[in-house]
């Protein structure tokens, strides 16, 4: 563990290099700051890296059910099926234009998640949310959430202040121009909803990545720096575990580029991790970069940035390898050359389905056309003009649980921590009256409300108690899965070696995705027909192994054993 004089002498350098000239007066007043608020802590830093052995459980607080209160009383659910992390999506204050992703204050959690008016008292809904913190944490589940760097809503005071006059002080906390022309290598996110990255406001535009209600912060001020760093310094001392970084490649804007992951970028993530190590080490830093894999791993650092990243171009190959039957997209997607090797201390974030569309971005026009042409089977589940579809796990594969099982099968034994969205443990489909309720209210299209949405816990709970319901079915195979995986480290923390399988003559069938989990003693082989066919095969390597699901089919190895359509093994000796 870096000692306290090392660190903040790299967070020196650190600001130098962003601020040349600055007289480093801010930056002792922030230092001030983390000594009295490490002082205060009341907490033992978190145990290095707990992530690898984590499975997340991503949730909207009033959307899973209704609010905080609702949320605890639901955890011995969350901890009986295997979560052992909550990831909260947006919960601090907003206008919800864009489901809280649009913050209006850094400090405060919007207060109807507590069923609380919206005058409460800023203490009493701190502390609630510190007595939840306490009560997840009693059960052995950690809790990370969301905060958007890059951007605020247009109602924060920072830029109610900001667009007041040209010579406010807070006018430099965001990026104005006297014209829309600056930055036009930035390419639009959110095509087909936002014409342009400005947005003219008074006399001058404002800069925006994402809505035109969203200005993006500008680095370049230094007195952004600090504030955020005070706002990890101030959830740190509330005791949450960790931050999901949103739209951390953007951060800085430069000129001439793309504005995308730019150098300066990884300095301020490099300074985000120094705050954090000096209050609390062993918090999560987690990136949410939809960038290439090898953009992702520099977000790692040299172990002084993030320490984990989500994969996104593994999810796609995923749904592609499933259209079509093989395995070859995915061990594509995770060879050497897609996917560089990590450090030991990092790790991937896996999922199969999050509170956005399945983001086709990170594929090729040829992969776009096979999954958008395979999976958007209703038009309206189209997002940003074909790169993306709006539709839940068990939607997309057609409620059918041969191939649920499948892809979670693939989710949870690949290298990286795995993410379960809500309600999609029991196969919940979209949701038609949320989309249509929230495009009315905020006159926006936006398709990825089909995946949101309330649950209506009376009727998951009789679905729950039906056995022979689609819904009872996936919640009991995740459980198993979950249970499974957390007797072996091996798959949270272990190498991985593809292995071939061959029909009776001993060709490679394209069809089954194979590979071996290894972790000191612990080896665990996973065997998996990618396929809507049967497939004949040679499994007498694998003698004496014993399969660790209760599978339908018994695993009977042979030099002509069966895999049925969407068979899968997890094999330990």
């Amino acid at each position: 563990m870096m000692m306290e004089r090392e660190i903040t002498d790299r967070m020196r350098l650190l600001w130098a290099s962003l601020y040349p000239g600055d007289d480093g007066r801010l930056l002792e007043e922030l230092f001030r700051e983390v000594r009295i608020r490490r002082i205060s802590l009341d907490r033992a830093p978190e145990n290095g890296d707990w992530y690898k052995d984590a499975v997340v459980y991503s949730l909207y607080v009033d959307l899973f059910n209704q609010d905080f209160a609702g949320l605890e009383a639901k955890l011995p659910y969350l901890r009986d099926l295997g979560v052992n992390c909550l990831w909260l999506l947006p919960i601090l204050d907003s206008p919800m234009r864009d489901a809280g992703f649009d913050i209006r204050r850094y400090d405060r959690i919007r207060p109807s998640l507590f069923s609380l008016p919206e005058d409460a008292d800023d203490v009493l809904i701190h502390g609630r949310f510190t007595d939840f913190l306490k009560a997840a944490h009693t059960l052995g589940i950690r809790v990370i959430f969301d905060v958007a760097m890059n951007h605020t809503s247009e109602e924060h005071p920072w830029f109610q202040q900001s667009r007041s006059s040209e010579d406010n002080p807070f006018r430099s906390y965001y990026i104005w121009n006297h014209d829309d022309s600056k930055y036009s290598g930035a390419r639009l996110l959110f095509k087909g909803m936002c014409p342009s990255n400005w947005e003219k406001d008074g006399e001058g535009y404002f800069f925006h990545r994402f809505f035109e209600f969203q200005p993006d912060l500008n680095y370049r001020d230094p007195r952004v720096l600090v504030e955020i760093s005070r706002v990890l310094l101030h959830w740190l001392a509330s005791g949450v575990d960790g931050f999901r970084v949103d739209a951390i490649p953007y951060l800085w804007k430069e000129e001439g580029t793309n504005c995308e992951n730019l150098p300066e970028t990884h300095l301020i993530v490099k300074f985000f991790r120094s705050v954090v190590d000096l209050v609390c080490p062993g918090t999560l830093l987690l990136a949410e970069a939809c960038q290439p894999p090898n953009e992702v791993v520099k977000y790692f650092g040299e172990g002084d940035e993030c320490h984990a990243g989500y994969h996104f171009p593994i999810m796609p190959q995923i749904f592609k390898a499933l259209a079509l039957g093989s395995a070859l997209p995915v061990k594509a997607t995770l060879s050497p050359e897609v996917t560089p090797d990590i450090a030991p201390g990092n790790q991937w974030f896996m999922f199969l389905r999050l509170h956005d569309e399945l983001t086709l971005e990170m594929v090729s026009p040829e992969d776009r056309a096979i999954i958008h042409g395979h999976y958007c089977r209703d038009p309206r589940w189209d997002f940003r003009v074909g790169e993306g579809i709006s539709a839940r796990l068990a939607e997309l594969l057609e409620f059918d649980m041969r191939r649920i099982r499948l892809a979670y099968s693939i989710m949870f034994t690949l290298p990286g921590t795995p993410i379960i969205y809500y309600g999609d443990e029991f196969a919940r489909g979209n949701d038609e009256r949320y989309y249509e309720e929230v495009k009315a209210l905020t006159g926006y299209n936006d398709t990825r409300y089909f995946v949101r949405g309330p649950i209506r816990w009376n009727e998951t709970e009789a679905l729950l108690a039906d056995p022979s319901s689609l819904g009872s079915q996936v919640f009991q195979t995740l459980k198993e899965m979950i249970h499974v995986r957390s007797g072996h480290p091996a798959f949270g923390r272990g190498s991985l070696e593809w292995m071939e399988i061959s029909n009776p003559s001993g060709i490679p069938l394209p069809e089954v995705l194979a590979y071996r989990r290894t972790l000191e003693n612990d080896e665990v082989i996973v065997i998996q027909n990618m396929g809507p066919q049967p497939i004949t095969c040679d499994l007498t390597p694998f003698e004496g192994y014993r399969d660790l699901l209760a599978s339908d089919l018994p695993f009977s190895p042979g030099p002509a054993a069966q895999l049925a359509p969407y068979e899968i093994h997890w094999l330990w000796k």
